[in-house]
């Protein structure tokens, strides 16, 4: 593997959970192993392109295990790897300012922030 150069280590983590999912995917695994649907289901302004792409790369990049049960039908599940969790506190710290910037920007965020156990506190 050809060694990068980076400028600040935030580059580096962005590298890896950058854009607009890959977070919201690994907040959804914080909650327990999920299967390709039921992630789908709790996004569903995302594309089954792109969250496949997503979990092919947080897989690739260790963040994210995927489990496959030699059944028929077959069955999937990912969940959060042993270095995935080591980013539980980034995460936690992504959605507590989220919802801060959320209620400095529209007030009362019950009224744009939807129903989801990732919202309960």
């Amino acid at each position: 593997m050809e060694k990068k150069k980076y400028n600040i280590g935030v580059e580096a983590t962005l590298e890896v959970i950058g854009g607009k999912w890959k977070c919201v995917i690994l907040c959804h695994l914080t909650h327990g192993k999920k299967r390709t649907s039921e992630l789908k289901r709790l996004m569903p302004q995302i594309t089954q392109k792109m969250l496949t792409q997503q979990l092919r790369e947080l897989e690739a990049d260790g963040v994210i295990k995927r489990i496959i049960y030699n059944q028929i039908p077959p069955k999937v599940e990912y969940e959060l790897s042993e270095y995935g969790w080591s980013l539980k506190s980034i995460l936690d710290s992504l959605c507590a300012w989220g919802e801060t910037h959320i209620e400095k920007v529209y007030g009362d965020k019950s009224e744009v922030l939807e129903e989801s156990i990732l919202n309960e506190k």
